[in-house]
């Protein structure tokens, strides 16, 4: 069993951090608001240290799950940042969804410091997290794809390699950018069929079974339909990952008119006071 520090405890962070402990590796974790580490610490044992550096010491793996570019920033680099503390041949893995710029310039940091690196976004929502049944999408060097792999598995349903070092936060922008399409299309028909007096049950029942049918629609079309928007991934974190699909859209010559078009939805959303909906919450905007 491996020594692991986890950083970031969130929706996410929280229960992974909980699955790495019920695997039984011994696990540190590190959070910015302490009250959330000793909370952790009273449901799942372990220890809490008070900055990334103590937690990451002597730590065969450290996990993060933060915010974004500018946090991930900080819990790796300078004096307090767990790369500070980390042992040559312990390997970092990033399960934040974040650019691949920063990716890449934290893994080439990673790599002087003699450390492994490996981006590991997750797919799969407050829910996966809980069960234990995350997508992961992994970029870095194989050997330490190889390396990190079991301990990733405690709440892996799927792990794989997509390439080097930023591929897994491009397989990412990928699942976003499928995801965004999805659910607005989801929730133009839903809308459609109440305009309609159709059954919603019983409309999903028939086009859930044929080519319409999708995740999104078996698992949220009641509460879309109820206007319960609270599954966790909120609206305000779904336009940070489609800020950063569009701008590497920009970047590498893709198009993404459609995914332009939902980002403008989600934005309409928040100015009705959505932020902390959860991402199915485009519905509402169609029943102003």
């Amino acid at each position: 069993m491996a020594r692991i520090a986890f950083l970031g405890l969130g929706v996410m962070g929280f229960p992974m951090a909980g699955h790495l402990m019920r695997a039984g590796h011994g696990v540190t974790v590190y959070n910015r608001s302490p009250a959330k580490a000793q909370a952790w610490v009273a449901q799942h044992g372990g220890t809490h240290a008070p900055t990334p550096r103590e937690a990451a010491s002597g730590a065969d793996f450290v996990m993060a799950c933060v915010g974004n570019d500018d946090d991930l920033r900080q819990v790796c680099l300078g004096a307090d940042g767990a790369f500070a503390g980390m042992t040559p041949g312990a390997v970092f893995v990033d399960h934040t969804t974040v650019s691949a710029k920063v990716t890449r310039e934290l893994a080439e940091a990673a790599r002087q410091a003699g450390l492994g690196y490996v981006d590991a976004p997750v797919s799969g929502g407050q829910s996966g997290a809980e069960n234990g049944q995350l997508s992961v999408m992994c970029g870095g060097t194989p050997e330490d794809y190889a390396s990190a792999k079991p301990v990733i598995d405690a709440y892996a349903r799927i792990c794989r390699r997509m390439g080097d070092a930023g591929a897994g936060q491009m397989a990412k922008m990928c699942n976003q950018i499928a995801i965004a399409g999805l659910v607005q299309g989801l929730s133009e028909s839903l809308a459609f069929a109440e305009r309609a007096g159709l059954d919603i049950e019983l409309l999903v029942e028939v086009i859930s079974q044929g080519a319409a049918g999708s995740w999104q629609m078996v698992n949220r079309h009641k509460t879309m339909a109820e206007g319960h928007f609270d599954h966790g991934f909120a609206v305000d974190w779904m336009r940070k990952d489609l800020a950063i699909c569009l701008e590497t859209a920009d970047e590498i010559g893709a198009s993404l008119p459609v995914t332009a078009l939902v980002d403008q939805f989600y934005h309409e959303v928040q100015r009705m006071g959505g932020g902390r909906w959860d991402t199915s919450s485009l519905i509402a905007r169609l029943r102003r």
